[in-house]
């Protein structure tokens, strides 16, 4: 059996999730809920991505919902923040059926109670609570409110800015399989952008937004000089990770994006995992600056502390806390860092490419071996960490100065730069977050590290 909880939720083959196993996670998920007094009874959402076992996973998910004696409610195909919003608003739990951006032959669950996104002891609680016990079908009907959910995420994205704050912008949206594609042309069309549509898939596509080698990607350069676009914006499969670039074709890095919604949103306290750029504390924009592990429930764990807050991750998506006008959204958006992005230029009158050059950042660029099982990840790493002379000799020619094992292992080198090995917790790659002082060196770091990694691990 392949499930497990990862960095964000309930992640496996699809073969092991659909069918029973789905409804003995939700089940579990409400058993929990009703034990530690979080919630009796009420409303249960459901929504899924554009991956083809998602629909029939969110059939399982509601036919346990209604056998636990909760209301299923089906919002259909909708971006996860959308979800999550309409959870928060209607005091309901949430299920997202998603696997992000790994592979189609894999899928997820994603759970919320009415506050928010579960916690890790929540997690513990859920596992704590799965049984063996079949649940079985539901045949009657059940609440549709896909309307609703979409509706509330566009107005909350089209009032981020001022009305036709982005007239003259041309933005082209990379839809790909994106369960956003229609809705973040809706967003830029209200707010007065150009707006052109680029590459519709019919088949579900896991488009990772941190892999910006993949040659997936090999076509938005193209596209940029082509269609005369001041930029290019898509999101993940369930649209929580953002993906932007420029006008001169380069990719905007997602700690960059969420540093800068951050910055939009004039927030005093930043909370970011230790994968976000080294410089951010740097920067002067904030009253604090707190690291945490990757994933989601350690970033809201943390927010939940303090007031004006902002969240983000290494990949660009951005959790809104307490203390704004806008309505605290403590889950990954992906929407909302490519709109502040582009708000700031067009109030600032320059381009996203010169917005992004202003920031005080190393370059930072990031690849991974794809079809490294824990097994062989995790070996590797460990030895890294408790033999020094094997780990010098990893590096070589480079020299360490320092060790962060926050999540995986961080290397400051004597240089200055920045490697950081990290498994990843919801599929079978190794990560390599590379930072330095200019893109050629950084570039040059992270071939090396990938080559260091293909040959301790293969």
């Amino acid at each position: 059996m392949s499930l497990k909880f990862g960095t964000s939720g309930v992640r496996g083959l699809v073969v092991d999730l659909q069918g029973q196993p789905a409804r003995r996670y939700v089940a579990a998920f409400l058993k929990h809920l009703q034990a530690s007094g979080q919630m009796a009874g009420g409303r249960v959402l459901v929504g899924y991505d554009l991956r083809p076992s998602s629909p029939e996973i969110a059939e399982d998910c509601l036919a346990a919902i209604a056998h636990a004696g909760f209301e299923p409610v089906d919002c259909g195909a909708v971006p996860t923040p959308a979800l999550a919003l309409q959870a928060m608003t209607t005091q309901s739990a949430a299920v997202m059926i998603t696997g992000s951006h790994i592979p189609a032959d894999r899928n997820g669950l994603k759970f919320y109670k009415p506050a928010g996104e579960v916690s890790k002891s929540d997690e513990q609680g859920i596992v704590a609570a799965l049984s063996d016990a079949d649940v079985p079908d539901y045949d009657e009907s059940v609440l549709d409110e896909f309307e609703e959910t979409l509706e509330a995420y566009r107005d909350r994205c089209v009032d981020l800015l001022p009305v036709g704050a982005l007239e003259g912008v041309r933005v082209g949206v990379f839809e790909h399989s994106t369960v956003s594609r229609e809705l973040m042309g809706e967003v830029l069309a209200a707010l007065g952008a150009q707006v052109v549509s680029l590459g519709r898939s019919d088949v579900f596509v896991p488009v990772d937004t941190e892999a910006f080698s993949d040659a997936l990607f090999a076509p938005l350069p193209g596209w940029v000089r082509d269609q005369k676009l001041d930029a290019i914006i898509s999101a993940d499969g369930d649209a929580d990770r953002p993906l932007v670039m420029d006008g001169s074709g380069n990719f905007v890095r997602g700690d960059a994006l969420g540093l800068l919604a951050a910055r939009f949103l004039d927030a005093k306290t930043v909370v970011t995992p230790v994968t976000s750029n080294s410089a951010i504390e740097h920067t002067g924009y904030f009253d604090q600056v707190v690291r945490t592990r990757v994933g989601s429930p350690f970033v809201v764990a943390e927010m939940e502390k303090a007031e004006k807050v902002v969240g983000f991750e290494a990949n660009g998506g951005t959790f809104v806390g307490n203390g704004f006008d806008l309505m605290a959204l403590p889950t990954r958006d992906a929407i909302l860092p490519a709109i502040a992005v582009l708000g700031l230029a067009a109030r600032e009158k320059i381009s996203v490419a010169e917005l992004v050059s202003r920031l005080p950042l190393q370059v930072a660029v990031a690849d991974r071996l794809q079809n490294v099982p824990a097994e062989r990840s995790g070996p590797f790493l460990d030895r890294l960490q408790k033999d020094a002379a094997y780990a010098a000799e990893v590096f070589a020619p480079n020299e360490i100065a320092d060790v962060n094992a926050i999540d995986g292992l961080q290397f400051h080198l004597t240089s200055g730069e920045t490697v950081h090995f990290r498994a990843s917790g919801n599929a079978p790659e190794l990560r390599s977050y590379v930072e330095a002082g200019t893109e050629a060196r950084a570039k040059e770091l992270l071939a090396w590290s990938m080559a260091a990694l293909e040959k301790a691990v293969r």
